[in-house]
This record gives structure tokens, C-alpha cells and sequence, in this order.
């Protein structure tokens, strides 16, 4: 469909790219996923119509519409799925910029203009097909082996979906994959390329390195005060001082509202009589069984000879009690539990059938039932555990007691503690001591602090974005009145009063005239090593000579020991069609590096798995590309249409 064409002077560009993607994967995987692939898992593709030109239109497709509502849905599940993948890493910030809204609206054109050529193209998943994969959902089969449909149902109704919405679904979703691995299946690498791009990157390189040190021009450089001036002007942002104040503020938790209430005997007392069955342990017991197995609708012989068969068993196993594990894997009827030996683990209260459930009640550890009937047969059973009821005492418990009272009446304590806190902060805003002293609470007091949240100062109560807010505003700095109370976290509370202000302002040059002269020395040597190495690097490829050089290296993409590493990049894409070869290499606080490179030579072992990976590697970029350019073309041929740009959703509304 598309075709793609090599020769060699495009190899340096797909070496660039390959040696891209094999160094930077994972940040490969994430633009693939957000950008060249249509995500079209977002919202799906099918069920799919036009609804016209509503005024929540943003995008036409043929006659199909993409609206706000679709795009903010597929926006909220994109961000759903990276929010899973990347965790503590994930930054919504990064899905809220014009680029990435318009990634979210581009992939939701490629699906409609690819669903619309999955209906032209008439491409149907027939039902055995369907069923198949649907069979092959894991967790979905019974222990006999069949499966288990209304575990199905369940599943799909949790994800508010019913079975025939999920075939549908996935019907279009195969279809979708049958045509998008009909398009990527286009594309190979040839293996003269592939085998091109492996022998450069795995070629090896005989260097030898010549270092001209700053240190070595530092005696040269004479610094001016014009020139310490013009750094400073130029770099004005380095020597800013963040505007910075002293706060006093106040805290109410918790912790604080705990210390103001007590737990006497009485409650713990009155607890522990009304609360008794949550410090009781039921009675355990645990069960195993015999089945002979008879059919619920089987004849009265078979049911019978099925009960005459159990009858021959139970009088075996009470001969010899200790071998009903043994009896119940060599002759139990129930595959489930035979291999266990017919163990039924601790019975529940509807963990028996009726039947069953009563027998167990009435057994003592150790003892063996009568034949029990029921819809499966016919059952012997055993006690082979049991654990009577146990009730712990009240000093067993006291401590637990008293926590959880000590929790309950500090939660009331807080709740009118916070309101006492709010009305007194703001009613009398030109202090915290009147709320210190009539919660009995602590004015703490911390200095340069900034606008924003400071990494360094962790989960200070002072350090959270809101109460910044709130005392960076113009009434706290103005009139250095308290903030309101702010809430930073369940029940925690704070307010506070800016004690003295420091607006932003710039360190003098003065204070930081040494500093900057030591920079500008530095960074003029470095002028002075590479103007001295150009014109080395130039006599040398006239000569040809070696002299001042130090012992030769082999290097390669994949070995980056006996050179500078900043070096080995332009040492690698050095044209060595005349050798010896000299690169010269701008080495960033350290100088400037000559590089002769004397022999150029393939390893001795070519390595077969990495080859054929690379070779994987650009069979899969190429793939992608295929169906970038199929998606784009079928995008051109559905005459895509933005009625209008794509809006952020709602803020929504802040909590009261």
C-alpha cells in the first residue's frame, strides 16, 4: 500500500532515529501510545452515528460527529489508563496543553474515519470466532470444565455492560485489528538495511585521545569589571530572591482535639456490654466429606445401589477413622475436593448444603456422620477441626476499647472545636492568640517562606498549596490580618498571619562579584582550549602525525570505556573513509579533546539475537508508520472537518 524505499545516503537519518529509539524505550513507548497509534481502545469504535451539527460539535468525520462529551470522555479515560501506568510519576499537568488535547481529538478522527472503513470494507467476525476468544477469558470456567456464564454476566455488569454490548464491541474491535494488521503486515526491513544499520552500530573504532584542559588557558583569561557586569545584567534571573515571609500560624487536628477529652471505666464498660458480639469469635469448624455421587433425577435403582455403595464405605471408614483422608482420595465422587482428601475447609453458615450443614452442626471433632442425602448424592462426613466460640475478655480488649472510644469522642470534639476555630480567626483576625488560648492550641512560627510548596519542607502543615494561597494574598500581606481557616486534610485545620514581608528583590553585585568571576574565568578558558584545539585539529589533518596522543582505544556504540563519553557520539559518526580520521569534540567543563581514530573494524563474534532484534525493532517503526500513513489517508478521504477547537472541561466547582 505504501512503499518505502532504501538506499544509502539515508542511513545515517534511520541510524540516528534507531539509535534514538534503542536508548530512549520507554519514552518511545509513551509518544507511540499517546500520538502516532490512534488510541482506539478510548471509547471504542462501535456503535458509531451521525447526530448533525449540534452545537457541541467539534469535529465531522463524513457523517460522523465527534462532540465536547465524547472528547472529554476520552480525555478522563486516557488520563484513567496513564494515571495506572505511571503512579506516583503521573502528572495530569502533562494532558493539559493544546498539544495533548489535540492528540486526544486527533486519535478520536482516526477512529471514526477507520471505523467508517471497517463497515465499507465489510470485514465480520463470524460467531465462532467470537466465542472462542470469549471462551478463552481467564477465571470464566468452572471445575467440571464449563463455563461460567453468570460469572460472565456479573463481570460485564460491573463494567455497566451487557453480554450483547460486549460482543459488539468486540466484533468491531477485531475487525478493527484484522484491518490494521492487513496494513502493518505491508511493511519489512530488508536485510541489506537491517544488516547496514547492525554493522554500524556494533562497528568498532581504534581512538586515541589528545586533551587540551581548561586549567591549561586559565593563566590567559583576564577578567574585566565590564565584562563581571555584563554576566550579571545578562543573568539577571540567577541572583534573584524569591519574596519570602515570616508567619506565625495555628493548627487544629485531631491529635489536638484527642487531648482535650477522656475515656472513663464507665464508657469503656458500657462499650464492651454493647459490643460484645464484635469480641466474639464464632465456632470454626471444619468438615471433609465422601461423595458418591447419583443424579438428582436418576432412577430409584441407581439412587439405590448409589446409597448401598456409601453405606459399604462408611462402614470402612468407621472401622478405621484415621484413613477417611486416604477412603475419600481413592473413592469420593467429588473431583473438587477428593485430591484434599475430602477436605470442605471451615464450614459457613451457607457454605452446606442444607442437608449437609445440619449433619456438621451435630458432629464432634473426629466424628463420622450417616450417610447424608442430597441433590449430589450421597454424603459421608467428618469433623476434623473445631474451634469453639471464644469471647475475649474486657482486659483483653480495653485498649482496643478505649482507642476507638478515644477516636469517636474526639471526632465530636473536633467538630465544634473547628467551629469555634473559624468564627474566632476571622472575627478576630489581628491575632492567633485568641484562638490559641481558647482551644488551648500552640502559635508556632516559621520563617522564609515562599509562594510556593518547597519539596525540602515535606508535609509541614505550612508547606500545602492552599494556605500558601491564603497568606500570600493581598489582606494577609497588606494588612497582615489572619488567613481564614484553611483546610489541608481531613479534619485538619490552620490559619496564620504574615509577621514581616520580604518582597522579591536581586542579590547585589557585590555579594556575588567572586562568583561570577570565577564563571566568566571558566568559560573564557574554554574559548581560549577550543580555539587552541581547532587549530591543532587542523595541522593535524594535514600531517597526519600522532605525537602528544594516548594509547589506543577500540571503541563503539556499545563500549564507551577509554574515551571521554561526551566524546563518543562524534567519534562514532566521524567519516573514516581516509584514515587516520581526527574529530574535534567540545568536552563542557572540561576543554576541548582531539580524537584520532587509526583502524575502523567490524567484532570478531557477530552477536545473532541482537541482530535480529534490531531487525524486529525496525519492522515494528516501519509497521507503525504504515498505519500512521493508512490512518492520515483515510482521515484525507473522509473529509475531516473542525467545526471548532476543543475546550478544557469544566473546573468543577470548589468543595464548600
Amino acid at each position: 500500500m505504501f512503499a518505502f524505499f532504501y538506499s544509502d545516503p539515508l542511513i545515517p537519518n534511520w541510524l540516528t532515529m534507531f539509535e534514538f529509539i534503542r536508548t530512549h524505550r520507554r519514552l518511545m513507548q509513551f509518544l507511540l501510545m499517546l500520538v502516532i497509534v490512534p488510541s482506539f481502545a478510548l471509547v471504542g469504535i462501535s456503535g458509531y452515528q451521525s447526530f448533525g451539527d449540534g452545537a457541541n460539535t467539534i469535529a465531522k468525520v463524513g457523517d460522523q460527529v465527534v462532540t465536547q462529551q465524547q472528547y472529554e470522555e476520552a480525555q478522563r479515560q486516557q488520563i484513567d489508563r496513564y494515571r495506572q501506568m505511571m503512579g506516583e510519576q503521573f502528572d495530569q499537568k502533562m494532558f493539559d496543553t493544546p498539544e495533548a488535547r489535540q492528540s486526544i481529538l486527533d486519535n478520536l478522527i482516526a477512529e471514526r474515519a477507520v471505523a467508517t472503513e471497517v463497515g465499507r470494507s465489510h470485514l465480520v467476525i463470524s460467531d465462532a470466532v467470537l466465542q472462542k476468544e470469549v471462551l478463552e477469558i481467564p477465571g470464566l470456567t468452572l471445575p467440571d470444565g464449563k463455563f461460567d456464564l453468570e460469572r460472565y454476566k456479573a463481570m460485564l455488569a460491573a463494567q455497566g455492560m451487557t453480554p450483547q454490548m460486549y460482543d459488539a464491541r468486540r466484533r468491531s474491535d477485531m475487525a478493527l485489528q484484522q484491518l490494521a494488521g492487513a496494513v502493518q503486515g505491508t511493511a519489512f526491513a530488508p536485510n541489506t538495511v537491517s544488516k547496514r544499520l547492525s554493522d554500524i552500530t556494533s562497528e568498532e573504532r581504534e581512538v586515541q585521545e589528545l586533551l587540551l584542559p581548561i586549567a591549561q588557558y586559565v593563566s590567559e583569561v583576564k577578567v574585566t569589571d565590564a565584562m563581571i557586569k555584563a554576566f550579571y545584567d545578562k543573568n539577571s534571573k540567577f541572583f534573584e530572591i524569591p519574596e519570602q515571609a515570616k508567619i506565625e500560624y495555628v493548627v487544629l487536628d485531631d491529635s489536638a482535639a484527642g487531648e482535650q477529652v477522656d475515656v472513663t471505666e464507665a464508657d469503656v464498660t458500657g462499650y464492651y456490654a454493647k459490643n460484645q458480639k464484635a469480641y466474639t469469635t464464632p465456632e470454626a469448624r471444619q468438615a471433609s466429606h465422601i461423595l458418591v455421587a447419583v443424579k438428582k433425577d436418576a432412577s430409584a435403582a441407581d439412587k439405590a445401589a448409589a446409597k448401598a455403595k456409601a453405606e459399604a464405605i462408611l462402614a470402612d471408614v468407621r472401622k478405621t477413622p484415621a484413613s477417611f483422608a486416604a477412603v475419600a482420595k481413592a473413592k469420593s465422587e467429588d473431583p473438587a475436593s477428593a485430591e484434599q482428601g475430602g477436605d470442605l475447609g471451615v464450614i459457613g453458615k451457607d457454605g452446606l448444603p442444607a442437608p449437609l450443614l445440619s449433619a456438621v452442626s451435630k458432629l464432634k471433632q473426629g466424628e463420622i456422620s450417616d450417610v447424608v442425602a442430597s441433590d449430589f448424592g450421597f454424603h459421608i462426613l467428618t469433623v476434623t477441626s473445631l474451634k469453639p466460640q471464644h469471647v475475649k475478655a474486657l482486659d483483653e480488649v480495653r485498649g482496643e476499647i478505649t482507642a476507638d472510644l478515644r477516636k469517636q469522642f474526639a471526632a465530636k470534639k473536633y467538630s465544634e472545636m473547628a467551629t469555634v476555630f473559624t468564627e474566632t480567626v476571622y472575627d478576630q483576625s489581628d491575632s492567633l492568640k485568641p484562638v490559641a488560648d481558647k482551644l488551648k492550641l500552640k502559635v508556632e512560627s516559621v520563617a522564609n517562606l515562599s509562594r510556593t510548596p518547597s519539596p525540602a519542607l515535606g508535609k509541614a502543615p505550612f508547606n500545602n498549596a492552599k494556605f500558601l494561597t491564603a497568606i500570600f494574598s493581598n489582606d494577609s500581606l497588606k494588612d497582615k490580618r489572619n488567613t481564614e481557616a484553611v483546610t489541608i486534610a481531613p479534619n485538619v485545620l490552620i490559619a496564620g498571619r504574615v509577621v514581616e514581608f520580604k518582597p522579591a528583590s536581586k542579590r547585589p553585585l557585590a555579594e556575588v562579584e567572586a562568583m561570577i568571576r570565577q564563571r566568566v574565568t571558566m568559560e573564557e578558558a574554554e574559548k581560549l582550549a577550543k580555539k587552541a584545539g581547532e587549530t591543532k585539529l587542523a595541522a593535524l589533518k594535514a600531517s597526519g602525525d600522532a605525537t602528544g596522543f594516548g594509547a589506543a582505544q577500540w571503541v563503539s556504540r556499545s563500549k564507551l570505556d577509554g574515551i571521554n563519553r561526551a566524546a563518543i557520539a562524534q567519534v562514532m559518526k566521524a567519516d573514516t573513509s581516509k584514515l587516520p580520521a581526527y574529530v574535534g569534540v567540545d568536552l563542557p567543563a572540561l576543554g576541548y579533546g582531539i580524537y584520532r581514530i587509526g583502524k575502523v573494524q567490524q567484532p570478531a563474534q557477530v552477536d545473532a539475537a541482537r541482530r535480529q532484534q534490531e531487525k524486529d525493532q525496525i519492522s515494528g517503526i516501519l509497521a507503525q508508520q504504515e498505519m500512521y500513513d493508512y490512518v492520515e489517508y483515510l482521515k484525507a478521504k473522509a473529509k475531516v472537518k473542525i467545526v471548532k477547537p476543543v475546550t478544557a472541561p469544566a473546573a468543577p466547582a470548589p468543595a464548600p
